[in-house]
């Protein structure tokens, strides 16, 4: 069995994601979606909210499972027996980032090689920051983001937001 993972923050998943998700599918007989649990980052999403995010938009898609892992992805990959790591590339500025964590990667654990997908055209602009960004002030990111999502983003969103606007912190 061709085992994969598609390592990400995915705060949230977007369509874009979702096209790099259903793409690896055709290619390995299993494709992990992993949340990475970064204790430096103060994600909009916890980790169990984009996992649980994840679940909903690849419940129909074969041979794909989400997960969460904290620490070196080439430890994940040796745990759950992978021999593939999937990324996504919009841009050259994100192959140069990405080669050298392939690099560095392969070094580390010479049994996972990178997988490079280009995303098509129509997602090549997007990004989770995007989407977070046109969402927190109540624009339509339906173009951006699984339908079944929308509206559990911009509610999130649009409530941190206005918390941050009146000073107030949320519990």
């Amino acid at each position: 069995m061709r085992t994969a993972v598609y390592p990400g923050s995915f705060d949230p998943v977007t369509n874009g994601h979702l096209d790099v998700i259903k793409r690896a599918s055709r290619i390995f007989d299993r494709v992990i979606v992993a949340v990475l649990v970064n204790s430096a980052k103060k994600p909009a999403f916890s980790v169990a909210e984009r996992t649980q995010m994840l679940s909903k938009v690849t419940q129909g898609i074969e041979g794909v499972e989400i997960d969460h892992f904290n620490g070196l992805l080439v430890d994940y990959c040796k745990k759950v027996g992978a021999t593939a790591i999937i990324k996504g590339l919009r841009a050259v500025s994100d192959f140069e980032y990405e080669f050298q964590m392939a690099l560095t990667n392969r070094q580390i654990y010479d049994g996972v090689d990178t997988v490079f997908l280009t995303t098509t055209s129509e997602h090549m602009y997007l990004s989770s920051s995007i989407v977070r960004e046109v969402a927190r002030y109540g624009g339509d990111i339906s173009k951006f983001v699984p339908q079944e999502l929308t509206e559990q983003i911009c509610r999130k969103l649009i409530h941190e937001e206005k918390m941050a606007g009146s000073g107030e912190v949320e519990k």
